[in-house]
């Protein structure tokens, strides 16, 4: 159902097992799951099209076989070129889809995510989440990140094949990619804050944080607490919500960052809605 504006008009497909039910179990890729399937505007996205990950250095050649079967047609890499060399995602031997991404670097600190380059000076919880939310605010104006956005929206417009989109811990560029999809759609916000949230339960979410615990504190010391890991390792509604913000303040809403910085056109929106919504 929607409403007068084109937006779904309730949230949808919010209990917790069916968010679960979105989330391929695999041992070595974390956070692997689809973001299809929500009420949008004119009907609902497609399932089984638009899936979104974290990396797959650490993929099991049974992890491989079961990505390989979703037919992947392209993986978008939202990662910095140093992040790629420092951990080259495995592939399937029989890939044959094209991975795409902006040359340059997405995160300050070479080599490094976005989340980790916030914990830089974070001791506390109360510190990491300030951290997080000076990084929301500007992380859609990173001009690598753009560009590769930019990738991201004309190709999901023009290819018919399922894609991939993924960076390091698949939550925080990866989430705000899939967030701006949603919302150029017609997803309900609620909806759109559930699916970004669901990071923090889908798989094996403990040995995501202790993975990322090692990065951050290798980087930045050990003086860090395990909340403020937590926060970093995580994400809140209040991260979006402050990504949104900033987009709504400078463009007069998320649609219009995407017109205005990514380049959507009415064209490019069809080319969206006539691809992912049934």
């Amino acid at each position: 159902m929607t409403d007068h504006d084109g937006m779904a008009s309730g949230p949808d497909f919010r209990d917790d097992q069916t968010m679960q039910d979105r989330v391929l179990p695999l041992r070595g890729i974390h956070n692997f799951r689809d973001y299809g399937g929500y009420a949008a505007r004119g009907g609902r996205l497609r399932r089984g099209v638009l899936w979104r990950s974290g990396q797959h250095c650490d993929a099991s050649p049974e992890d491989l076989d079961v990505v390989h079967e979703l037919g992947l047609g392209t993986v978008f890499d939202l990662r910095g070129d140093s992040e790629r060399a420092a951990n080259p995602c495995l592939r399937h031997q029989d890939f044959a889809g094209e991975v795409l991404f902006h040359p340059g670097e997405t995160a300050s600190e070479h080599g490094r995510a976005v989340h980790e380059e916030a914990a830089r000076g974070v001791v506390t919880a109360e510190d990491a989440r300030k951290a997080m939310l000076r990084l929301y605010e500007q992380l859609a104006y990173r001009e690598v990140l753009v560009g590769t956005f930019r990738l991201y929206l004309k190709t999901l417009a023009t290819r018919d094949a399922p894609s991939l989109l993924h960076c390091l811990a698949g939550k925080d560029r990866t989430g705000v990619a899939a967030a701006i999809v949603h919302s150029v759609l017609g997803v309900h916000h609620d909806d759109i804050v559930a699916d970004y949230l669901l990071t923090n339960t889908a798989g094996d979410a403990e040995a995501r944080i202790a993975a990322g615990a090692r990065h951050v504190r290798s980087g930045f010391g050990r003086s860090m607490d395990d909340a403020a890991v937590r926060v970093l390792m995580g994400v809140e509604a209040a991260f979006l919500d402050r990504a949104f913000k900033s987009m709504t303040e400078r463009h007069g809403s998320v649609e219009g960052y995407a017109r205005d910085m990514l380049g959507l056109t009415p064209e490019m929106l069809a080319g969206l809605e006539a691809r992912l919504v049934a």
